[in-house]
């Protein structure tokens, strides 16, 4: 079952790829790391998200499909007409 969602979760992340995307990943210590960027590619069992140009010195990112299911990333997509985010990506 749990292939199955990790599957589930790769595709809901296809239809959004190159969409604004907003991270919320577990930086380890009660530690929360928010960062925003475009969703730029898919691969079997990893994404890759490009960050906006003026966070940090990393200039792509790539998580886990399976830090998705274990909660330790959350995914959040920005609504094209607005400036907030529309939607959790679930596990």
């Amino acid at each position: 079952m749990a292939k199955n969602t990790l599957l589930d979760i790769k595709r809901n992340l296809d239809a959004h790829i190159g969409q604004k995307i907003m991270l919320r990943a577990n930086g380890g210590r009660r530690k929360t790391i928010e960062r925003t960027g475009v969703l730029e590619e898919t691969y079997p069992s990893v994404f890759i998200v490009k960050l906006d140009e003026e966070q940090e010195t990393f200039k792509r990112v790539s998580y886990s499909y399976a830090d998705i299911l274990t909660e330790s990333v959350e995914v959040m997509v920005f609504d094209p007409g607005s400036q907030t985010h529309s939607s959790y990506m679930e596990p």
